[in-house]
């Protein structure tokens, strides 16, 4: 085990604790390097409504060859399989890099008879965690003590999102940055949903796992306000936020916390946890279990897109990078998203059915179109054709659910040959 250095375990006080969030919040730097990460539901093709054991799953990935982009495979709490990219300069070289990561993955997962579906939802199986790791089970408790116990485990083991990492560029500029992408965020749901099936059946929703992380807890999962001080408003959010869980000081057990107990009611003591007072390893590990849709790491986290099949998924990063990082694209894309800036659930339950979030949308992907990488045009048009017909990622996948069932659905996003 790694020493514990004498910084991260001094006792806080409310003060130091809030300069030691905001002072990690935001790094001042250029725009322009790109980090991805991408979420899939893990699918065994001879038997697709049952869910891989995790000793398989945790075998497979301990033997995988190193990757050629770079990317980490880590594991979800369903079995989901998620590849993290390390930066690259711009989103093309990124893209590039997960898709060879990507099929270095297939090739060793077809070899089982395995496959990855990258969907907002598993449209088939209902979620269930198969991981036994603490930190999980301390997140199942306390989503059920909360009174989100649905949500958290769908949350879970049931989703899977396009992450897009991007710097949070020049301080002066920082409270526009992330209020931009914040604002983006209804917009984008729309474009990018595609998880219109939850167990077997339609959801209701052409974006279930917005939905899903509606229907959780606010105060760990809303967006921030976008005021003029984000990285000062991300530490009161993260102090307010109530603490899920007490680690042992060695890192290798978790207590559930099973009420609402904000982080700076542990710093005061007014409510005892663990029967010690809180360090600051223990308010890093905190913002690990704090989760908006934008999520200030140092970098921004753009955590509210759906995970969709080739072409969609590098068509997404590519459109809520340059929307963000070029300059003419992010002001004709703050103009077209102004009006329905906090429309998240209707873009998550009608998405580009709503009038508005269709003209939104449809400014903000020709927008895109004028400044994408040239290597990442063809699919970033074919996007814009697609949203220009009011449709999303998502239609399709329901599309072959009628046709064929929830199963066909699945199988039909892992690309895999049946």
């Amino acid at each position: 085990m790694a020493p514990i250095t004498a910084a991260r375990t001094v006792v806080l006080d409310r003060e130091a604790a809030a300069a030691h969030v905001a002072g990690t919040a935001l790094r001042h730097g250029s725009v322009g390097p790109v980090g991805l990460e991408l979420e899939a539901h893990l699918v065994d093709l001879a038997a697709p409504a049952s869910r891989v054991p995790w000793p398989r799953i945790r075998d497979l990935v301990g033997v995988l060859p190193a990757l050629p982009g770079g990317s980490r495979v880590t594991l979800e709490p369903g079995g989901q399989v998620e590849l993290s990219g390390p930066p690259y300069p711009d989103v093309a070289a990124a893209v590039a890099a997960l898709r060879a990561d990507r099929d270095v993955l297939a090739t060793a997962l077809a070899a089982e008879r395995l496959a990855v579906a990258p969907l907002g939802a598993d449209p088939l199986r209902p979620p269930a965690r198969v991981c036994p790791a603490p930190r999980y089970a301390a997140m199942e408790e306390h989503f059920a003590a909360v009174g989100c116990a649905a949500a958290g485990t769908a949350m879970m083991a049931g989703t899977a999102a396009l992450q897009v990492n991007l710097d949070a560029g020049p301080c002066a500029g920082w409270s526009e940055r992330v209020s931009l992408a914040h604002q983006l965020g209804p917009t984008l749901v729309a474009v990018a949903a595609c998880s219109p099936l939850a167990d077997g059946r339609p959801a209701g929703w052409v974006s279930h796992r917005q939905r899903v992380w509606s229907d959780l807890d606010q105060a760990r999962c809303g967006p921030l306000l976008g005021g003029a001080d984000p990285a000062g408003e991300w530490a009161a959010y993260a102090l307010a936020a109530p603490v899920m869980l007490v680690r042992d000081p060695d890192g290798g057990g978790a207590v559930p916390v099973r009420e609402r107990v904000g982080f700076a009611d542990w710093i005061t003591g007014d409510v005892p946890l663990g029967g010690r007072a809180p360090t600051t390893a223990d308010l890093d590990y905190h913002l690990t279990t704090l989760f908006p849709p934008v999520r200030p790491r140092g970098y921004l986290e753009i955590r509210y897109l759906d995970a969709a099949p080739e072409p969609w998924w590098p068509a997404l990063a590519a459109v809520t990078a340059v929307l963000l990082d070029d300059p003419v694209a992010a002001g004709h894309a703050a103009a077209a998203t102004a009006p329905v800036a906090g429309a998240w659930d209707r873009a998550a339950h009608l998405g580009l059915a709503d009038p508005a979030l269709h003209a939104a949308a449809r400014a903000c992907l020709a927008a895109a179109c004028a400044a994408v990488p040239v290597a990442l045009r063809p699919e970033v048009e074919a996007l814009a054709d697609l949203v220009d017909r009011g449709r999303c990622p998502g239609d399709a996948l329901l599309e072959t659910a009628r046709a064929g069932g929830p199963t066909a659905a699945l199988l039909s996003a892992t690309g895999a040959p049946r």
